[in-house]
């Protein structure tokens, strides 16, 4: 009988214990399950310079690739910038979660009030990697990321010490001084592939999730695509843009903004098809070194646990529309490519959903079960995702310095300019003009369309604290700002 009741209890406590063990075994294959986050990030590429999106003309197979396994989001836009260098507020924005009205010093300074999603995910138990272009400050930096290689800090590679042939570049500094660097004679997206591959294959504590953030230099210029990596391009081959124009046919309020004397008045075919060609040069470069990261990616055995972001940090002209640069708010320097790869998420899909490069911070914490920070402006596109549909904004605004502003809703765009003292309206049809080539603003049978979009964009742009206000005379500034004007406006 004693026996007996012994074993009894202890099949009982064995019993007890299993529901226990049961829970700790759930919670393991849980957190084994979260997902990894490769974050490729390209300078430049406007949304229309992926073979498999369309672009018949570039070779892009490692993006097309991308687009064969995730899906794309098609209307993806950086919101703008307070100065000429547009990847700062974007990549900032993109970092924060935070709408450009709300960027400190236009994204020159992230401060510690606004974290990032690298932060984020470092505070959730990731390994948090970068390497590639940071153009906010360095303390920043090293909040958000726990390690890194090859860091380039700035702008742009410089033509005077070779550009992307000799990169300046850092080691990652614990410290986050950052005082020594030094040029590498690699190209720089070569660089950058090195250091992830080496990131990918030498990780210390693989049974924590990582997150390696990747943001090559190219396409942005100097235009040099190295004649060994990707596809060599003739000029002569390459079709002019539908919507080129020998020059731009108004002044908007910044024609000397450096992309913009880049090439003499007035453009000719010939220099904008020898431009289109170095510029698919390097975007066919970097595409092979986004293959080699993809690569290594699946020697690593993480890929099928492995949320892949391949987009870019603002869009360029080319000879559209007579600019060459990002400095305006048409549709080719506005949006850029955006495909999310990953567990459950579709394939070979093309969502039309309305979003800001500034969505994906709480789209990746999402995806990834992680809280993050309700002060954020971005708006997840998970839904958006598994949907298979539209499921986001419904309309957007866009906004570069004191001088430019424009809504989208629907198929319509408005864009107002207001150009030392004196203002100017844009209206397109992007159904039936998405080259943005037919100004409807004057037609009588549009007069409704303008005040509708003009009222809906002056609401936004006072809900998102713009310090423009269009009812008043030059917006309130007529002349053209500068960044630090702005910033004293703003404080």
């Amino acid at each position: 009988m004693e026996l007996y009741l012994r074993k009894k209890y202890i099949l009982i406590g064995c019993a007890c214990l299993l529901p226990l063990a049961k829970t700790g075994a759930q919670e393991k294959k849980k957190q084994a399950k979260q997902p990894n986050i490769l974050f490729l990030l390209t300078d430049d590429q406007s949304y229309n310079t992926i073979h498999a999106l369309g672009n018949p003309t570039v070779v892009t197979p490692n993006m097309d690739r991308l687009v064969a396994e995730g899906t794309s989001f098609m209307q993806n836009h950086v919101m703008g910038g307070m100065q000429g260098a547009i990847s700062m507020p974007s990549r900032a924005m993109l970092m924060t979660g935070l709408y450009s009205q709300h960027l400190t010093h236009d994204g020159q300074v992230i401060p510690e009030k606004d974290r990032t999603f690298p932060e984020v995910f470092r505070e959730n138990g990731y390994a948090t990697f970068a390497t590639g272009k940071w153009h906010s400050d360095r303390a920043a930096f090293n909040r958000s990321f726990s390690a890194g290689a090859d860091i380039f800090f700035g702008g742009m590679q410089r033509y005077e010490t070779d550009g992307h042939f000799r990169p300046f570049l850092h080691d990652f500094d614990p410290s986050g001084k950052y005082e020594r660097g030094r040029f590498r004679t690699k190209f720089s997206s070569v660089c950058y592939a090195d250091a992830s591959i080496e990131f990918l294959k030498n990780r210390r504590d693989k049974s924590k999730p990582f997150l390696l953030y990747v943001a090559f230099k190219s396409p942005h210029d100097p235009r040099t695509p190295p004649p060994a990596y990707g596809h060599k391009y003739e000029a002569d081959g390459i079709p002019l843009p539908l919507n080129f124009l020998s020059r731009h046919p108004f002044d908007n309020g910044d024609m000397e903004v450096r992309d913009e004397v880049f090439l003499p008045l007035p453009r000719t075919p010939e220099m904008i098809r020898q431009e289109t060609a170095l510029y698919y040069g390097m975007i066919s470069e970097v595409d092979v070194q986004t293959g080699r990261i993809l690569e290594a990616l699946e020697e690593s055995g993480e890929y099928d646990n492995t949320i892949i972001v391949f987009t870019a940090d603002n869009g360029l002209a080319v000879g559209q529309h007579g600019l060459l640069g990002k400095q305006n708010l048409y549709e080719h320097s506005v949006r850029t490519p955006l495909v999310i790869v990953g567990p459950g998420i579709p394939k070979n899909e093309r969502n039309y959903t309305f979003n800001y490069l500034l969505d994906l911070y709480p789209t990746l914490c999402e995806l990834a079960g992680i809280k993050y920070p309700e002060t954020i402006d971005g708006q997840s596109l998970k839904n958006a995702l598994m949907a298979k549909k539209p499921a986001g904004r419904k309309h957007l605004i866009l906004s570069y310095i004191n001088i430019q502003r424009a809504v989208k809703k629907d198929h319509y765009k408005l864009i107002r300019y207001n150009v030392k003292g004196e203002e100017r309206v844009q209206l397109f049809d992007l159904k039936n003009d998405p080259l943005e080539q037919n100004n409807l603003a004057d037609a009588p049978a549009y007069k409704d369309k303008v005040k509708e979009l003009t009222e809906l964009l002056q609401r936004e742009m006072l809900e998102s604290g713009d310090f423009c206000d269009l009812s008043k005379p030059g917006w309130g500034y007529p002349d053209k700002l500068s960044l630090k004007e702005i910033v004293e406006i703003k404080k």
